[in-house]
């Protein structure tokens, strides 16, 4: 397992153990837990994420650190909209929906307000950060 999954897990593991609560580097950051669909493999994939609430809607971010490419996850999501979060202790059923203009740029300008670190990854990744509402599915 590589160094950057090793660290992920032990924030998913902390995440679950703690009530949604975790310390180090993402102490008082909202976060939640984001489970996909592998877009190639099928495997359910987890990923730990910062988020903005936006009504009833979470909305994510594929900033990837900043890196070049997209996120596995946002991937997923293109191929498989339907998704799992945990945020706290509640865990339910979502539809991904990748927004794009006015209301893209609107929550990604909050975003920036809230984090502005994230104009940095804006700025090295080279790339438009695709911004992602997750709809609670009911069911």
């Amino acid at each position: 397992m590589s160094e950057r999954l090793q660290r992920n897990q032990k924030v998913i593991d902390e995440f679950r153990s703690a009530g949604g609560v975790v310390g180090g580097d993402f102490e008082g950051v909202p976060l939640l837990l984001l489970t996909t669909t592998g877009a190639r493999s099928g495997e359910p994939r987890t990923m730990p994420m910062t988020y903005l609430r936006d009504g009833d809607r979470l909305v994510v971010f594929a900033a990837n650190g900043g890196r070049e490419n997209h996120p596995g996850w946002y991937h997923n999501v293109l191929a498989s909209p339907a998704a799992r979060v945990e945020v706290g202790t509640q865990t339910y059923d979502v539809t991904a929906t990748v927004f794009q203009g006015t209301e893209r740029d609107r929550l990604w300008a909050e975003q920036l307000e809230r984090t502005p670190y994230f104009a940095g990854f804006q700025e090295q990744a080279g790339r438009l950060i695709p911004v992602v509402g997750l709809t609670r599915t009911e069911g």
